[in-house]
């Protein structure tokens, strides 16, 4: 049902001729997260089969690059859900297992980091001692 529903949200998109890449702000929030996927030294599991984080970032890259072309994406979460949950060809979640642990689904990892991002940036600089 989601799968129909996002395809239905690109082709509309589509056929309105709406056409935007991601606001600085997201774009680098998405820069960000590819950047924390590929240093965690995590891999990164699509259709069965797993990759390197280094591999998985082109990959996403291209599927945002589709989404951007088609207007359907202007927001981090929306690249999460839209882009790096899961296969747009079989539908199956994307994992991200990072050493010895379980694999989390690619939604539930990106959502954290971008969480932790974001708390980051909002957190007082430390004050003189």
């Amino acid at each position: 049902m989601r799968r129909a529903f996002v395809f239905l949200l690109t082709v509309l998109l589509a056929s309105a001729g709406i056409a935007a890449a991601l606001a600085p702000a997201a774009r680098a929030e998405v820069d960000a997260l590819l950047s924390r996927l590929e240093a965690s030294g995590c891999e990164f599991n699509r259709n069965g089969s797993w990759h390197t984080a280094a591999e998985a970032r082109p990959h996403l890259l291209r599927k945002l690059a589709y989404l951007e072309d088609r207007g359907a994406v202007q927001t981090a979460e929306q690249f999460i859900d839209l882009a790096a949950s899961s296969s747009s060809m079989t539908g199956e979640p994307y994992l991200v297992r990072c050493g010895n642990g379980a694999p989390v689904q690619s939604r539930v990892w990106l959502s954290a980091q971008l969480a932790a991002m974001r708390s980051a940036a909002r957190a007082p600089a430390p004050g003189p001692r």
